[in-house]
């Protein structure tokens, strides 16, 4: 197994990828409530700014900065997990090595993290987050997808309304930001 090292930067800005351990359920989206109560539950006790997300059925992405002198995202995210986890009816496959653990089989143990540099690094993380339900084929248009903070980000003049959707007729070019 690789020996794979977090970057815990106090204070820092992070990029997270977190998937279903079975990627052909879609429990993010049809249970939203559950994950949105378990978010809220999380920043109340252990705050952090949610500055991007947006939530497929199997998957989601997000970019969070953490308080000044604090770098524990990884119990951010254990609680996160538990917390829409113990909300879920049982009845998923479980691994023997999970259910030695006590383990429910919701969620992929891993998850990606990238400790974002510069604006640049958060910009481009931004765009592929609010790109990602037109990529997986979800929506026509950034805006059309529910799950996002995309129209959170065109209120504060980041993107245009028509960016990433379908593209000009004359140009073929997509919205531009």
């Amino acid at each position: 197994m690789a020996n794979y090292r977090r970057n815990f930067l106090p204070g820092g800005t992070y990029f997270f990828t977190v998937n279903l351990a079975d990627r052909r359920r879609a429990l993010l989206t049809a249970h939203i409530g559950l994950l949105r109560a378990a978010f809220r539950w999380v920043r109340t006790r252990h705050p952090f700014t949610l500055d991007a997300a947006v939530i497929l059925p199997d998957h989601l992405h997000a970019i969070w900065s953490l308080p000044e002198e604090d770098a524990d995202f990884a119990l951010r995210w254990r609680l996160i997990k538990s917390a829409f986890s113990h909300r879920l009816p049982r009845g998923e496959p479980i691994s023997a090595s999970r259910a030695g653990k006590s383990e429910r089989g919701i969620w992929q143990r891993r998850y990606w993290e990238h400790t974002l540099r510069d604006e640049d690094d958060f910009n481009r993380h931004l765009d592929y987050i609010h790109f990602n339900p037109v990529k997986h084929g979800h929506a026509a248009r950034a805006r059309d997808w529910p799950y996002s903070s995309f129209r959170h980000w065109v209120r504060r003049g980041a993107y245009p309304e028509d960016w990433a959707g379908e593209p000009d007729d004359e140009t073929g070019a997509f919205g531009e930001r």
